[in-house]
């Protein structure tokens, strides 16, 4: 049976539930999450900021200087979530089959949907309509018969858009579809392909399988499956995140503490604040820790417990795990935290009453 998936992704979330409810923000450029000493991140940022060139996870300092104008606001993270609660009952109207991938962005399944004449075209419209009618916010789509295909797809029409790609014309898509625009595929992965001559998925489709294995490993098998529009997976309702993490394979390895913090303090751990403030923004943390792979593709991991995210606790673990290190350079770096289970949240909220 050909699968009917959808990919609902908000358009600036965070920024859009700001300018609905303050008008003073609309139409000026905005961002949510930096802060007034410029050494925050940036969670979100409306579309008139993004024309200066602000993005997500960037420091609210370089992000002022793109956009001297930029008005930069705390987040408001109780709001958003009782937001994306509204937005989660409005999917569930139209299926069961959900899986959040964070608080603006979602797959659904509805395959087997007999709503909207069983058009997932249909539905998607429907969606969007009663987001926009009920809550005052407007919402992109994909629609496909796989999930990373829809995902692609309801990036190409935003904000407000909406694009469907039928069963008959995914390989075509694919065909065209720049690497760079395949989920997973970062800079340096991408730099790394270019070099060895992939540009677009028909590049990859017309290559020599093992060789691509040979030279990319996992992710040379995911984009060989990919290219062929081959893509398995199953919408999964939601399960619990255990952790959050964020790594740089680097394209010219690092050797020294000094390079490692620097990529720590200026890229990593930006980017895993911004990542926890924007998906999980009530999740506590009981761990936090580092990964490094080496030269030799030899891994190791540190971790501490500790109930806040903080920075100048990773350079003791950056210390401790570089005493691994025997002369080696460093091929990949990354930071991750451990959250909480969410029942065991509750359970001491409970308690602490």
């Amino acid at each position: 049976m050909i699968r009917k998936i959808i990919h609902i992704d908000m358009d600036c979330f965070f920024a859009a539930v700001e300018m609905r409810d303050n008008p003073q923000y609309r139409n000026i450029p905005l961002a949510v999450g930096g802060n007034e000493k410029q050494r925050g991140v940036i969670s979100t940022c409306n579309y008139q900021a993004r024309e200066f060139g602000v993005r997500s996870a960037m420091p609210t300092a370089r992000a002022l200087q793109l956009c001297p104008n930029l008005t930069v606001i705390p987040g408001r993270m109780s709001v958003y979530k009782s937001v994306s609660a509204q937005i989660r009952e409005i999917f569930s109207r139209y299926t069961s089959l959900i899986e959040p991938l964070s608080l603006d962005e979602a797959y659904l399944d509805v395959t087997e949907s007999t709503l909207c004449q069983g058009s997932a075209t249909l539905i998607a419209e429907a969606i969007r309509r009663d987001i926009w009618q009920e809550l005052h916010l407007t919402a992109s789509a994909g629609v496909a018969p796989i999930k990373f295909l829809a995902k692609v797809a309801s990036d190409i029409n935003k904000p407000n858009g909406q694009c469907v790609i039928p069963p008959d014309q995914v390989q075509a898509v694919v065909d065209k579809l720049p690497l760079e625009k395949i989920p997973g595929v970062g800079k340096v992965s991408l730099e790394k392909l270019n070099q060895a001559g992939y540009f677009h998925c028909e590049d990859v489709k017309n290559s020599n399988y093992i060789e691509l294995l040979r030279r990319f490993g996992r992710l040379g098998e995911s984009l060989w499956k990919r290219s062929h529009g081959i893509d398995n997976r199953q919408v999964v309702v939601e399960r619990e995140r255990k952790s959050v993490g964020v790594e740089r394979t680097f394209s010219q390895n690092i050797a020294t503490y000094e390079q490692c913090w620097e990529v720590i303090e200026q890229k990593l751990f930006p980017e895993l604040r911004a990542r926890l403030e924007r998906g999980y923004p009530e999740r506590e943390i009981i761990k936090q820790g580092i990964k490094v792979k080496f030269a030799d593709f030899q891994l190791t991991t540190i971790e501490h417990g500790h109930a806040e995210l903080e920075l100048e606790d990773f350079k003791q673990l950056l210390a401790d795990v570089l005493k691994r290190q025997k002369g080696r350079e460093i091929r990949l770096l990354g930071l991750n935290v451990m959250l909480k289970p969410e029942q065991q949240s509750r359970q001491l909220s409970f308690f602490d009453q």
